[in-house]
């Protein structure tokens, strides 16, 4: 049987402090140590791809192969049901094709000012999880998230990040900012795939422990 064994430290193919605090909260059932890739002096990885999945791929494989240590990665988006599924990809970037520098902020209002005479505000936050040992290898575990909601007509909530002021979920009556991080992390695109990513980890990676969270991890 081929070796398995994974250390229990992962590299985050994302400099994000809002991805990697929620993710290191998720796994904390793994006892894993999420590191930055930033921490580690590893630039960021091109971001060619039409899709979350190659995307995410792509950065996890870059962390590996820079950091000597499993990686995990990120793609995540905002798919307007009025613009055909954008920005998708593209979500990061999005206030720069009308003139605004790069940041949440800019990009939410982009995106209100984009949206001001739409009537169709439905929209998905979506993220994909890809984890690998090393750079090649050959069983990369993948995890989707996805939540549905709509588009406010203004942001509120000072919680969260990117779009999480404008994205509105009915189910709740707020957005994803005025959310607690708990109820968020359960309810989330991210939270949905980290916990399928956990679920994968403890299969695939850790089989022989029932329960991960309760051994001790040096």
């Amino acid at each position: 049987m081929a070796d398995t064994t994974v250390e229990r430290r992962l590299v985050l193919a994302s400099n994000n402090a809002g991805k990697l605090a929620e993710l290191q909260a998720l796994l904390a059932p793994l006892g894993v140590e999420l590191i930055a890739q930033g921490q580690l002096g590893i630039p960021e990885a091109p971001e060619p791809h039409p899709t979350f999945l190659e995307n995410a791929l792509a950065k996890a494989r870059h962390a590996a192969a820079a950091s000597g240590l499993p990686a995990l990665a990120d793609d995540a988006g905002l798919c307007v049901a009025a613009f055909g599924g954008r920005p998708d990809v593209d979500t990061a970037h999005y206030c720069t094709q009308f003139g605004y520098p790069k940041s949440d902020a800019n990009n939410v209002r982009a995106l209100l000012e984009q949206m001001r005479d739409i009537d169709d505000r439905r929209a998905a936050m979506v993220s994909t999880l890809v984890a690998v040992r090393s750079p090649d290898d050959p069983e990369p575990l993948v995890a989707f998230g996805r939540v549905e909601g709509l588009i406010a007509r203004a942001p509120a909530g000072e919680r969260g990040f990117g779009f999480d002021p404008i994205m509105f979920l009915p189910a709740f009556g707020c957005t994803f900012a005025q959310l607690s991080d708990d109820v968020k992390n359960a309810h989330s695109h991210r939270g949905r795939a980290a916990r399928a990513m956990l679920a994968l980890m403890r299969e695939r990676w850790w089989p022989s422990q029932a329960d991960p969270s309760s051994a001790s991890v040096s």
